[in-house]
């Protein structure tokens, strides 16, 4: 078994720009890249989080960094690049793993309005 380090990305949306609606973003969020990648978290590297402009109720990285053994995980906040017209309240991460899984079984996820950034991750991870 040939372990590697490994990027994963990922994306959501608040349903508002306050602590609790990004907070139940980022998590289910998280919940996600963990359960599909089958992910322990002393694995994880490191993680920037971006986040659109609308966002600054608080930061992401403070928020991963309440999860169990995340606390180890080098993280980093930034805001997105604004683009007229994009989605907005969006909440995307960037995260480097340590992993034995080749690239195709990695779990990409995208969820809420951002599914629409990736379509083609969706379609062909919706039998993972």
């Amino acid at each position: 078994m040939e372990w590697k380090v490994r990027a994963i990305r990922g994306a959501t949306t608040a349903s508002a720009n306050t602590v609790e609606a990004m907070r139940e973003a980022v998590m289910e969020l998280l919940d996600e890249l963990e359960t599909r990648n089958h992910l322990d978290p002393n694995d994880i590297i490191s993680a920037v989080f971006t986040t659109t402009r609308d966002l600054d109720a608080t930061f992401p990285a403070s928020i991963a960094r309440e999860r169990p053994n995340w606390d180890n995980v080098a993280l980093l906040d930034v805001q997105q690049m604004h683009v007229e017209g994009s989605l907005a309240r969006c909440i995307r991460f960037l995260i480097h793993v340590n992993t034995a899984n080749p690239h195709w079984e990695i779990v990409h996820p995208y969820l809420r309005n951002a599914q629409d950034l990736r379509p083609d991750w969706n379609l062909a991870q919706m039998g993972s």
